[in-house]
């Protein structure tokens, strides 16, 4: 009989997979590979590199899976070697990260600005969650993909995956006023980009 990671808890996955099991292993993978992918998608351009990497994840996940103490979700602590992982290769390749940045400012086009907010209001996690499900989903990919990666990443945890906070903190490792900071300077870049290149009628 398959097993499913709903039908088991971190403290076992992780116990059995130290035991040998590699079916367990197999569990884990499945149920975090989404999230993962996420993060590879959003932070890494090439995608031979995502796949080389998505291989490297999963073998630091197996090699250190002793190390993991229960202090967050399982899934959470896989998806923290991820993101680490992708941001070592941003380091090495020399590529943008938020720090290098600066936002564009609003055009200030009020009628714009009116319709935009009808239909992204930033200030709440349930909105732009319903936007990625919406009609005006590639309208917004098609934002998000013009972000840093790491702006990329934030939105896409806290809006699409819905993490928490400190669930993305974990991930990442910023502090909380950086994460806030970047995740509002990575609304205002998607607000400018939509506001730049979508007339009236496609909003």
């Amino acid at each position: 009989m398959r097993i499913m990671a709903n039908q088991l808890e971190d403290r076992e996955i992780v116990k059995r997979i130290t035991n040998g099991e590699d079916p367990v292993f197999a569990v884990l993978i499945r149920s975090t590979e989404g999230l993962v992918a996420q993060i590879m998608f959003k932070m890494v351009p090439n995608a031979e590199d995502r796949k080389d990497l998505a291989q490297d994840v999963y073998l630091k996940v197996y090699r250190h899976i002793r190390d993991f103490r229960c202090h967050c979700k399982l899934s959470t602590w896989v998806a923290s070697i991820a993101y680490n992982t992708c941001y070592n290769y941003l380091e090495k390749k020399k590529l943008i990260l938020p720090d290098n940045l600066s936002t564009a400012e609003n055009p200030g086009n009020d009628l714009l600005e009116k319709m935009a907010n009808r239909f992204i209001d930033f200030s709440t996690n349930e909105s732009l969650a319903n936007l990625f499900r919406s009609e005006l989903a590639d309208v917004l990919e098609q934002a998000i993909s013009r972000l840093p990666q790491v702006y990329a990443t934030l939105i896409t945890l806290f809006h699409y995956q819905e993490l928490s906070y400190e669930e993305i903190m974990e991930i990442t490792g910023l502090p909380e006023g950086t994460l806030k900071n970047y995740l509002f300077r990575a609304r205002k870049a998607l607000k400018t980009y939509i506001l730049l290149n979508y007339k009236q009628e496609d909003l």
